[in-house]
């Protein structure tokens, strides 16, 4: 692909069109994720064993550690991308794709190592009790043990083939994976197969995502004349401006995603202690509520590109329309996402187990936690936008008030006022604050960009009168 080509998206198709051009793909892969990630759920379900199904919930903080490293080279190193391509520097490009490949290789694979060396203190600290040790260690050998580094290996580069606005097949790596998961997941679990439990969704979560990684392998060989993304040992070095203009944005959203691992093992501590009903309701309840999270979490990330793009290249009425026509978007489809859950939450709690107990508390945490929805749709476009522009501080802060300030706290007193039942809220609460902070936030940077932009104008023609 030509340069022209590659900024044709980014400078001149209209917006809308260019909005749906880079979400769609990205929406569907994420949803395609969370489907698989359900798969493990709905196939573990099926065995009516609260305790399987509770250690998928229970090593779920571990590979929500995953976005840690996901985010501080994924969303760094993309965001990096799309400005120096909205600089035209695509040498920097080439550079920063190389640099954030070879460290997320390194980071990964210290991230295995250190869950063989400390499973045993990482078990009991994820909630595990004795009876669910076995099964959680199971789940935990395949997916974190195994397979960090391609699970997420294949996450970063799709975040690198997405910046240059090749969100198509950014998209088909991951789905790709996702696809060989769910077709290995029945085969794996199930006592018509090979009757491994949770081990055998893990192990199949591992081949899957192993698969995406030599698609992206594949893809970046075929296109290497076309493409600025390059995993060149040559193009790595130290250079103190890329590892700065990376970690500026990779490091908060690291931050964030460590405080998401923090909160969702104290959600799944305060769950354990009233049994593994408890826990297989939460984790369900958690599952079904991660597909409109991932639709907006998809939507915010496939704008990155054109937001990083139009902010370097200072075409602030372009980023403005983009940011706004995303959020008209996300809050149509949440409305009617948020109707469904309230009215059938039963009926989608009882597709994963047939069990009144867990099918009576999976749906009031469902019917609770979709409450944070139009909040959370706000909340994932501001920090989409600070990811893109460079502007990690506002990242960084937005991460410290979701969780230390409100959300954390939040589990606290509402666990003590209103024992259990109060926990799917604390999440509402937080993401409502939040989304005040973020309107006002975004308000007021679009107004200094138009300032800042309509006061060069104004030098630039003062100049030319002089």
């Amino acid at each position: 692909m030509k340069n022209q080509d590659k900024t044709e998206l980014f400078e001149r198709v209209p917006v809308s069109a260019a909005v749906r051009q880079l979400i769609i793909p990205t929406i569907i892969s994420s949803l395609i994720t969370i489907v698989y990630n359900l798969a493990d759920t709905y196939f573990v379900g099926i065995l009516n064993d609260p305790v399987q199904n509770a250690a998928v919930t229970l090593v779920a903080p571990l590979m929500l550690a995953f976005n840690a490293v996901n985010n501080l080279f994924g969303a760094g190193t993309s965001s990096m991308m799309s400005r120096a391509l909205g600089r035209h520097e695509e040498q920097t490009v080439r550079r920063c794709a190389a640099i954030g490949f070879y460290c997320t290789v390194f980071c990964s694979a210290l991230f295995s190592l250190f869950s063989i060396l400390f499973r045993s203190r990482l078990l009991l600290l994820l909630g595990a009790e004795e009876n669910t040790m076995a099964a959680t260690n199971g789940y935990m050998q395949w997916t974190v043990c195994c397979g960090a580094v391609p699970a997420i290996l294949n996450v970063v580069m799709a975040y690198m083939v997405r910046s240059e606005g090749a969100t198509f097949h950014a998209s088909i790596g991951t789905i790709s994976g996702c696809v060989l998961n769910m077709i290995l997941d029945p085969i794996f679990i199930l006592p018509w197969g090979l009757n491994m439990g949770a081990a055998g969704a893990g192990m199949a979560t591992f081949l899957g995502n192993t698969a995406a990684c030599c698609y992206f392998f594949v893809l970046l060989y075929v296109r290497r004349e076309k493409t600025y993304v390059s995993i060149s040992p040559r193009l790595f070095s130290f250079d103190k401006a890329i590892f700065l203009g990376i970690f500026a944005v990779g490091i908060p959203a690291c931050i964030q995603n460590l405080l998401n691992v923090t909160s969702m093992t104290l959600l799944n501590n305060f769950s354990a202690s009233f049994g593994s009903d408890v826990v297989a309701s939460m984790g369900i309840a958690q599952k079904i509520n991660q597909v409109p999270l991932n639709l907006f979490f998809g939507m915010s990330q496939g704008i990155l590109p054109l937001v990083g793009y139009t902010y370097a290249s200072k075409n602030y009425r372009r980023m403005k329309d983009t940011v706004f026509y995303s959020m008209k978007i996300g809050i149509c489809s949440v409305a009617v996402i948020s109707a469904g859950y309230m009215i059938f939450a039963p009926h989608l709690v009882r597709m994963f187990m047939n069990n009144e107990v867990i099918v009576g508390y999976g749906t009031h945490f469902l019917r609770g936690m979709c409450l944070q929805l139009p909040f959370m749709c706000v909340d994932f476009l501001a920090v989409g936008i600070f990811q893109a522009t460079g502007m990690g501080n506002k990242a960084l802060l937005f991460a410290v008030l979701r969780k230390i300030v409100f959300e954390i706290p939040a589990l606290f007193i509402l666990n003590k006022v209103f024992p259990l039942y109060g926990l799917p809220y604390a999440q509402v609460t937080s993401e409502f604050m939040l989304a005040i902070i973020a309107g006002f936030v975004m308000v007021k940077l679009f107004a200094r960009l138009e300032t800042k932009k309509k006061e060069e104008t104004d030098a630039i023609e003062q100049g030319k009168g002089e």
